[in-house]
């Protein structure tokens, strides 16, 4: 995500999160248990960025007896599901909150996503 002349560049298999303030009802519609509202367990937002999944090992570097000699391919990473303009549901807990520019975001590990919402166009 770059703003200005700065870019924030998300790392393995986090994304960004533009929070939304907790709400009974989401942007998108989905509804959130009183109990999750009031203990802040769940949170939602928008996803701004996300990271590139996690990297696979290389099928070369398994058993290999010298593996600096093992030619080196590009890293491959494990796809993210979540996507840029998803609406991501997560747990709070998980969350580390950061400013950017001034503005506020969480960054999520995706395993702590509960649900993601997807426009289909």
């Amino acid at each position: 995500m770059r703003k200005h002349d700065k870019e924030l560049i998300v790392v393995g298999d986090r994304v960004l999160v533009k929070v939304e303030e907790g709400e009974e009802r989401t942007n998108v519609g989905l509804y959130l248990p009183p109990t999750a509202v009031d203990n802040q367990a769940v949170q939602g937002g928008k996803i701004v960025a996300t990271g590139p999944g996690l990297p696979m090992p290389s099928p070369d570097s398994y058993g290999a007896d010298e593996p600096w000699r093992v030619p080196m391919r590009e890293t491959r990473f494990v796809p993210m599901q979540a996507r840029s303009g998803d609406y991501a549901l997560f747990f709070r807990k998980a969350a580390v909150e950061i400013t950017f520019e001034g503005e506020r975001y969480h960054v999520v590990p995706q395993a702590a996503i509960l649900a993601l919402v997807r426009d289909e166009e």
